[in-house]
């Protein structure tokens, strides 16, 4: 060798990692990289450039290495981890919502390579292509990659012709999410936010009847890396979804689900020192936010009860990550709102100034919700906790909302008509027959009821079918609903109803049911498939 020394170093690095033929023995190094990075964020740029300089670096050592005949089975790269390390940070950018099918495919590539391998070997010598399809390394490669991914493909048509037929999720009454929507009103309240605020999607109720993950996974796209629960379940969820970011729960945790705030990396509320203290006996590291009442009395520290505030702050195993409280009446323009939730704001903050003062960091700060970003945007704010702002809906028809940035409702609520049903005048439909007909009527019966979380008290409200009003009669039962369709045309079995959405908008039918979207949207429950458009 020209270089003796250099020879040395690999010889070493041989004797401590042994190689294979595929090269040196790293897999235990890159499990233990992809064990490091779990959770990293990261935003692709970056990593891009880094794995492009460490595929230069390899390039330049294959080629070195090459020259100096110091291969073995042609791959001994050093720089290699270097490369996995970028490669994997960029594969934790977010990309959107990958195809259903793409992680069974890739899994059987990884699975069925080898035996691709064996074919290749095997045809090539029978071919006698020995030289192209073996021993020139290009050829093998693509060779091999085609190979197999044609067989991963053979393999899950054939799977999608046996598995068992499914329902399909319009057949009978369905949610239909418009994810362009959803973005579209993430955009325009982000462009809200003053300088150093964040956008922290509120997605209790699996995200107001949006459907949890998906909605989680599409602001995660964007590049949104803080969101609020309400349970530790929903966070749980999100986290084994492949979730990263803050992920704040706002409700309660009981102490046998305390473990797992730490596995999961949850951020949890503090409402009372009795509570922070039993999070701090359990013994691990927890990130909590506190809870401040500043004049709601429902959860949280008061603000004069300094000391309370400060025991939390001096507690052992707990990282004060922020504090937040909520504006009660924000979502009001009335002089003697406005008054209230300034005197909010004013105790909120002047309690983070003093314990600044005494020397803690307070972290992150928060009091926006939906209305609090809408009609106060000025807040000196780290996050917006934006709830039902975010899916395009106010919570009642008159809410006062100094700005409404082109929101756009996301949800529709659709159903299929089950039957078309004449009915005399005179005559009485449904239990307790609490509606007669006035006239000779047709009623369509649609297949959803309470039990999908329509409300029983919906007498009253409409539906949209054939483009005309078709008001709903009689009591909504657990699986159905009639609606009167006598003036909307010709109407069959299977035909689409509107329940929400274009023309309908939930803060009719909230109102109609005596109630604010809010409910509406979070009790249309899981029987309920969500198509995403």
């Amino acid at each position: 060798s020209g270089v003796p020394w250099l020879s040395d170093v690999y010889e070493v690095i041989f004797g401590l990692a042994g190689y294979t033929r595929n090269g040196l023995f790293f897999a235990p190094l890159f499990l233990l990289l992809g064990a490091r990075l779990r959770g990293r964020e990261a935003s692709g740029k970056g990593e891009a450039a880094g794995l492009g300089a460490a595929l230069a670096l390899v390039l330049c050592e294959a080629l070195i290495l090459r020259r100096l005949g110091w291969q073995r089975h042609d791959s001994m790269y050093v720089f290699l981890p270097a490369v996995m390390y970028f490669l994997f940070s960029l594969l934790l950018a977010p990309r959107g919502e990958a195809p259903g099918w793409l992680s069974p495919f890739s899994m059987l590539v990884y699975v069925l390579h080898p035996w691709v391998i064996v074919l290749m070997r095997g045809a090539a010598r029978q071919l006698g292509l020995w030289g192209l399809l073996v021993e020139n390394s290009l050829g093998h490669y693509l060779a091999v990659c085609a190979g197999s991914a044609a067989a991963a493909a053979v393999l899950l048509l054939i799977w999608a012709r046996l598995r068992p037929a499914r329902p399909s999720d319009t057949a009978r009454a369905w949610v239909e999410v418009d994810s362009a929507a959803l973005r579209h009103n993430a955009e325009n309240l982000r462009a809200l936010l003053p300088v150093g605020c964040e956008l922290m999607p509120v997605l209790k109720c699996e995200a107001y009847g949006h459907g949890l993950v998906k909605t989680a996974r599409l602001m995660s796209s964007m590049g949104i890396r803080a969101f609020a629960v309400a349970c530790a379940a929903e966070g749980v969820e999100l986290r084994r979804a492949g979730i990263r970011g803050e992920i704040l729960i706002l409700g309660w945790t009981a102490p046998e689900s305390f473990p797992c705030l730490s596995r999961y990396r949850l951020t949890q509320t503090v409402t009372e020192p009795a509570y922070a203290r039993q999070l701090s006996a359990y013994g691990k590291n927890i990130d909590v936010h506190i809870k401040i009442d500043t004049g709601m009395h429902r959860l949280g520290i008061d603000p004069e009860d300094i000391a309370s505030v400060e025991e939390v702050f001096t507690l052992p195993h707990l990282r004060v990550r922020g504090m937040y409280t909520h504006l009660c009446v924000s979502d009001a323009l009335d002089e003697a709102s406005r008054a209230f939730t300034e005197a909010q704001r004013r105790r909120f903050f002047a309690l983070a100034e003093e314990l600044c003062r005494r020397g803690y960091c307070v972290g992150k700060l928060h009091t926006q919700s939906s209305y609090g970003l809408l009609n106060y945007p000025d807040a000196r704010c780290s996050y917006a906790r934006v709830g039902i702002a975010l899916y395009g809906v106010r919570s009642s028809r008159g809410d006062d909302a100094a700005r409404w940035p082109g929101l756009e409702p996301a949800l529709s609520l659709k159903a299929r008509v089950e039957q078309v049903r004449s009915v005399k005048a005179g005559e009485g439909l449904g239990y307790g027959l609490a509606y007669t007909a006035p006239r000779k009527s047709r009623i369509a019966v649609l297949p959803i009821g309470y039990g999908d979380g329509f409300p029983r008290a919906a007498e009253g409200a409409c539906a949209l079918i054939n483009g005309s009003r078709a008001p709903v009669v009689g009591r909504v039962c657990m699986d159905q609903l009639f609606v009167d369709v006598t003036d909307c045309g010709e109407v069959r079995p299977g035909d689409t109803v509107t329940l929400i959405g274009p023309g309908l908008p939930c803060e009719e039918l909230a109102e109609a049911c005596g109630t604010i979207s809010n409910e509406i949207l979070s009790r249309l429950g899981k029987r309920l498939p969500k198509v995403w458009l």
